[in-house]
């Protein structure tokens, strides 16, 4: 996210613009019989020309309507209450009307389940949901209109205002094509499920829209408010019942692609990309994928070489891509297309040789929502400029150089959850391990960007006051990446070792490190590491130019991070949004171990976790801090105008980070040091090896491994721990006081009081104890402690004669707690 991001896409997940309720002028009726004829035709049809999908987009007000008085319509745990008014039906397209708007005197209630409520409740303030409107748009493909039709008698006189204000948002604000989500269902031959309603409420907020949409993987049903100044995702949960069987999840599952992709001089990137996919439901017709707005579709064929038709509305709107097939497929059916298409900003030229991948995940037509949790297996050719070199997922093949170009060839290694490039005018370092068998790159640009090269310029006159007395230093060429690029093989190389020991084999054995000219982030894809340039910058440059203040270490852990992502996002996938605080969180921890076992530095390692924790219990501008904002499996959905939209990376990184250094120093004793640790990570490595695993996944290989000492409830399960710390936002404080004595035998004897507070009555925890003595730091044991307690007791010290220098608590930050 990679990661996250990795940066998150967006403050709110896809399916609130996915949602939208859009309604526009009227267009005769067109038969979906109509849309086979172009199929016929072997010439490319235009984007978008499909009849159905035409009528759709042009759709508007019949003039059909019903009277209805105390309907009520229940959508899951959603009810709609329309006491008194008239509702107006959109025109039929292919024989379905999808759509409806009503105006009058209406009342919208919500009971999600109780996880969401307290997120619900920061919109709201109420401990219930209960909206009041007098206007709303339905959109809809199942069984809403019969509903509604025979409820009342017949009526009109709807004001298509609302329509065109959706339209207008849908598509210039909103940016995401409604009736290219409307058109699955239209043409495929199972009922449609899909369900918004576009609420202008009166109490929370005039924007507002609950969805119900079977197509998406993990929460299909959805409450949000697109209001730029009330922005927020503040309910999301599973279908209940029996509608979530085998009519829910996305509508296929990419199994290959076969990419060839040329990347000119002046990065416009020319593609073709032969997709292989299998249906997951039955009745699939159209196929939506993911590419970036710029690269514009010319042509999609099927593998027997039939011209499809596809929908790519202006780069600049709503403009998802999407196929239509000849026919509709069963579920487990595959089918191939080849799609061709071309465009400038996916990559962008930096000068000097550097070139900045825009487009990291959707350079190519790749399936829609499915994060890090699908796997497929990719074959891949570069055409580059000559003189150039390209750093890609999976292994190089081949190299050649052919009409002034470089083509390089590429397949992966084992079924990869994205595929993606880095190329440039590049200064290459190798190494190769042995244990693990693994080579190791790194690349660095032998000539900086334009704006490295702006910045020495402005610093070497007098234009640049706000650099300091120094700043002509800069100009020196210490901002020259290619002195580093060792380093950062180093680092590459030391960070594979240590997390092979740790948590096994990662799935890849190669790993490209490359330099990036974006300074602020760093990301991973499988065998390929995006480093920001400004990690290749020494430290009086750094220091120069600002960076390191309020740092927190990052330039020391930004490449132990990056390549842990090769285990955690890639080896291991994460399942939905919910589970992606294990893809950073575990990331951001096997840093840690960087810092600790590689640097063998006790006071840097102390000193990261001080910082996590100080991002968790920092406020920001919104007086939020982030681990109350909602529990770790919220995820990004704790970004909204309420809380703030930096929360997300306040929160599942740090606390993510802390739930796996808290369970590795509840598995540490002094005989046997990190080995049940490291036993309890190698099978969740094992296990899951190229699947998508889930937060309960992740308990259940815990609960597998637990200590005895760790069964606090006597039960052989973590609910304890997991309650508290992934699906809770409870932090304890501890108080302690110790004192020593001599007892009758000469050994020292310890009295020790320790109180937990600010927390429930079933909050557990095993507090670890530790005794400063002359050579070091020792740990003695763990107290158990349950709710706002009191630890008091005597303990003997045998054998120890000298009174150690202090007792201490939680002295590794073993249990993330308030500060003292």
């Amino acid at each position: 996210m990679p990661f996250l991001v990795r940066t998150l896409r967006s403050a709110v997940r896809v399916s609130l613009v996915k949602a939208l309720a859009l309604l526009v002028l009227p267009l005769a009726v067109t038969a979906v019989l109509a849309s086979d004829a172009a199929y016929a035709q072997n010439a490319a049809p235009a984007a978008g020309s499909d009849p159905t999908y035409q009528a759709l987009r042009n759709l508007g007000l019949s003039g059909e309507g019903v009277s209805v008085n105390n309907l009520e319509l229940k959508r899951d745990v959603g009810t709609f209450h329309l006491r008194s008014g008239t509702v107006c039906f959109v025109a039929p397209v292919a024989g379905k009307v999808t759509g409806a708007v009503f105006a009058g005197d209406g009342n919208f209630t919500l009971e999600p389940p109780a996880s969401e409520r307290a997120m619900l409740k920061l919109l709201t303030k109420e401990d219930e949901f209960s909206e009041n409107f007098s206007q709303m748009v339905l959109r809809f493909t199942d069984s809403t209109y019969d509903e509604i039709k025979k409820a009342g008698a017949s009526a009109s006189g709807c004001d298509a205002g609302p329509l065109k204000d959706s339209q207008h948002t849908t598509r210039h604000k909103l940016k995401d094509n409604l009736e290219l989500r409307i058109l699955e269902d239209v043409l495929s031959t199972e009922p449609g499920g899909l369900f918004m309603a576009f609420i202008h409420g009166k109490r929370y907020n005039g924007q507002e829209l609950y969805t119900i949409d079977p197509h998406e993987g993990r929460d299909q049903v959805d409450f949000a408010t697109y209001d730029e100044n009330k922005f927020g995702d503040w309910a999301s949960f599973p279908l209940s019942g029996e509608r979530r069987k085998g009519t829910v999840g996305q509508p296929i599952r990419i199994d290959h692609q076969q990419l060839e992709t040329t990347l000119e001089k002046n990065a416009n990137l020319i593609g073709k990309a032969k997709t292989t996919f299998t249906a997951h439901l039955n009745g699939v017709r159209v196929v939506p994928l993911n590419l970036f707005r710029t690269l514009r579709v010319r042509s999609v064929t099927s593998a027997d070489g039939q011209q499809l038709s596809f929908i790519q509305e202006d780069k600049n709107d709503d403009a998802q891509f999407a196929v239509i097939l000849p026919k509709a497929l069963a579920a487990d059916e595959q089918f191939t297309i080849t799609t061709e298409y071309e465009g400038k900003e996916a990559v962008t030229n930096e000068g000097g040789g550097n070139y900045f991948p825009v487009a990291r995940d959707d350079w190519y037509p790749n399936n829609p929502g499915s994060s890090f949790g699908e796997y497929a297996t990719y074959d891949m050719t570069f055409r580059i400029p000559k003189g150039m070199q390209i750093a890609a997922t999976g292994a190089r093949i081949s190299e050649s150089n052919e009409g002034g170009q470089n083509v390089t060839v590429w397949k992966s290694e084992a079924p990869q959850t994205v595929a993606g490039f880095s190329f440039g005018k590049f200064k290459v370092e190798e190494g190769k391990l042995d244990k693990p068998e693994y080579q190791v790159q790194s690349f660095a640009n032998q000539e900086s960007p334009g704006w490295v090269q702006g910045l020495q310029h402005a610093a070497s006159g007098d234009d640049l006051p706000t650099m300091g007395s120094h700043a002509p230093e800069v100009a020196l060429g210490t901002m020259s990446t290619t002195g580093l690029n060792k380093k950062a093989l180093g680092e590459g190389e030391l960070a594979v070792q240590l997390y092979t020991d740790y948590f096994g084999p990662s799935l890849f054995k190669h790993l490209q490190l490359t330099q990036q000219t974006a300074c602020n982030f760093g990301q991973s894809w499988p065998e390929l590491v995006w480093i920001p340039i400004c990690y290749y910058f020494d430290t009086t440059v750094r220091h120069q130019l600002g960076m390191d203040w309020g740092d927190r270490g990052y330039w020391k852990a930004v490449t132990p991070h990056e390549v842990a992502h090769q285990w955690w996002g890639h080896t291991v996938g994460f399942n939905s949004y919910r589970d992606q605080w294990m893809s950073e969180g575990f990331a951001d921890m096997s840093a840690s171990l960087y810092l600790t076992l590689i640097e063998k530095n006790p006071k840097k390692f102390i000193t990261f976790w001080n910082d996590e924790r100080e991002l968790l219990l920092e406020r920001n501008a919104q007086g939020f801090r982030a681990i109350d904002a909602g529990p770790l499996t919220m995820g990004y959905r704790t970004n909204n105008f309420r809380t703030g939209f930096d929360t997300t990376r306040r929160l599942i990184y740090p606390k993510g980070a802390y739930v796996l250094h808290m369970l590795r120093m509840m598995m540490h004793d002094n005989r046997t040091g990190d080995q049940h640790f490291k036993e309890m990570m190698q099978d969740f490595v094992k296990t899951y090896s190229g699947k998508a695993a889930t937060t309960e996944d992740f308990k259940a290989i815990v609960e597998k491994h637990m200590t005895q000492e760790m069964d606090m409830e006597g039960n052989h399960k973590m609910d304890w721990f997991f309650n508290e710390y992934v699906y809770g936002t409870q932090l304890p404080a501890y108080q302690m006081n110790a004192t020593f004595d001599t007892g009758a035998d000469g050994d020292v004897v310890m009295n020790i009081k320790m109180t937990q507070s600010s927390v429930n009555d079933s909050f557990r925890m095993l507090v670890p104890i530790y005794l400063e003595l002359p050579n070091g730091m020792f740990f003695l044991g763990r107290a158990r402690l349950t709710g706002n307690s009191t630890f008091d007791q005597k303990i003997p010290l045998k054998g120890l004669k000298e009174k150690p220098k202090r007792a201490a608590i939680n002295y590794y930050d073993d249990v993330l707690a308030s500060p003292n």
